[in-house]
């Protein structure tokens, strides 16, 4: 029998959380790091350094797909898929949620990417022209579609609800997540995987980004969020992933409760393919869109996960919005960009900071930004410099912005059983 949607709002929970990047191959490891200051930069290992003009990257570290996954299966995914195969597996096992015959259809698994496996397209074109058609992997459509990752995922878990991939730049994973909320909130399905995932080390895009003048050319303490001396972002890779439940799904089958998600603020700027709108005004409109469907105050939240790229116009622009959204209240929170760490993944970027928001609720502490020296006047804000500060994070708001005016604001809650 089909479920009923009885149109009642449900309260939405994450059991489960999963993460890989430049810090760690695991949410808890990264977290570690993060909490620690550490930097994910290092030198480029998966392109030609001397083709590029970007001295450092954020790489995943290490990585062997083979010991996460089968190696034949590892050789038929882009590596997008294999860090989301990762970071899904990690959420499901903490969340330890039942994927069975009987909830498969009530299950959905809604993902984020900004652009796909785009590091398959550029190597397979390559052999293409260099050696020929029947060279060409039979893989290569698969690998290189943006909703690879969902399908592979719902093959190996079973998962028979709605998949969705959202391609919306860097605001992807976070639409993701929102889109999840939603559907869980409204009764469409009981739980969802979701999230984000990317690598763009691939010699087209990393040079895109370069050209548009987006990046940092420094070789050490970069990226700087916020600082009076930014230069750019620096190019990030990995994926995470959250495990959504109706409340009610979750108390039934007893499991951990992290944090609840309470809003979610989707707008976009229509002003200029790249630069954010003027004082940020899109952003700031998200952030009360999400507000008001939380149904909380300005002064209710606690922390704020900037998007805090490092370059001239977005964090000028978003602390702007910041301020309108939140007004004088802005001046009294902690808010921390973690892409000084990890730098910017990209369409994974808003999975991996809402995941950090939930570690910020449960341990009631506010992860730093890093490589902060010198104040700008246009960014006037508290951005935890450098070190990790234990205060009360009780409310989240997680920012992500991107490329064609995409704002998506997130809003996550410590849980409380009422």
């Amino acid at each position: 029998m089909e479920h009923e949607n009885t149109h009642r709002r449900h309260r939405v929970v994450i059991t489960g959380l999963g993460s890989i990047n430049a810090l760690g191959h695991s949410a808890e490891s990264t977290w570690t790091a993060a909490l620690a200051g550490r930097s994910g930069i290092g030198p480029l290992t998966l392109l030609d350094p001397n083709d590029h003009t970007a001295r450092v990257i954020c790489e995943v570290k290490d990585f062997d797909p083979d010991v996460y996954m089968d190696r034949k299966e590892a050789r038929r995914r882009d590596r997008y898929q294999q860090l989301a195969t990762v970071a899904a597996h990690e959420a499901l096992t903490q969340s330890q949620l039942p994927i069975t015959e009987e909830n498969s259809h009530r299950i959905g698994i809604i993902l984020g990417t900004g652009v796909g496996g785009i590091r398959t397209l550029v190597e397979q074109g390559k052999i293409f022209v260099e050696k020929g058609l029947r060279r060409v992997t039979p893989f290569a459509i698969t690998m290189i579609m943006p909703n690879g990752a969902a399908g592979m995922l719902a093959i190996d878990y079973g998962i028979h609800g709605p998949s969705t991939t959202i391609t919306s730049a860097c605001a992807s994973a976070s639409d993701a997540i929102g889109h999840a909320f939603q559907a869980i909130r409204s009764g469409d399905i009981d739980a969802a995987l979701t999230g984000g995932s990317e690598s763009i080390m691939a010699t087209v895009a990393l040079a895109g980004f370069e050209r548009a003048g987006a990046t940092s050319t420094k070789s050490s303490a970069t990226p700087q969020p916020f600082d009076k001396n930014r230069d750019g972002l620096v190019v990030g890779e990995g994926a995470a992933m959250l495990v959504l439940e109706s409340l009610d799904n979750a108390l039934a089958r007893g499991a951990q409760i992290l944090a609840e998600i309470v809003g979610y603020g989707q707008t976009t700027d229509a002003f200029h393919i790249t630069a954010p709108s003027e004082g940020g005004s899109g952003a700031a409109r998200a952030m009360r869109i999400a507000l008001k469907e939380a149904r909380l105050r300005p002064e209710d939240v606690d922390y704020v996960s900037a998007h805090g790229t490092a370059t001239e116009l977005n964090d000028a622009n978003e602390t702007a919005a910041i301020k309108a959204a939140l007004g004088e209240h802005a001046y009294s929170i902690g808010v921390s960009s973690t892409k000084s760490m990890t730098g910017h993944c990209m369409g994974g970027t808003g999975a991996m900071e809402s995941v950090f928001c939930v570690q910020a609720i449960r341990d009631q502490i506010i992860p730093p930004t890093i490589n902060y020296e010198m104040p700008d006047p246009a960014c006037d804000l508290d951005y935890v410099p450098n070190v990790a500060r234990p205060t009360r994070v009780n409310v989240c708001m997680n920012n992500a912005f991107g490329f064609g005016g995409h704002n998506a604001v997130l809003l996550f809650k410590k849980y409380e059983h009422e």
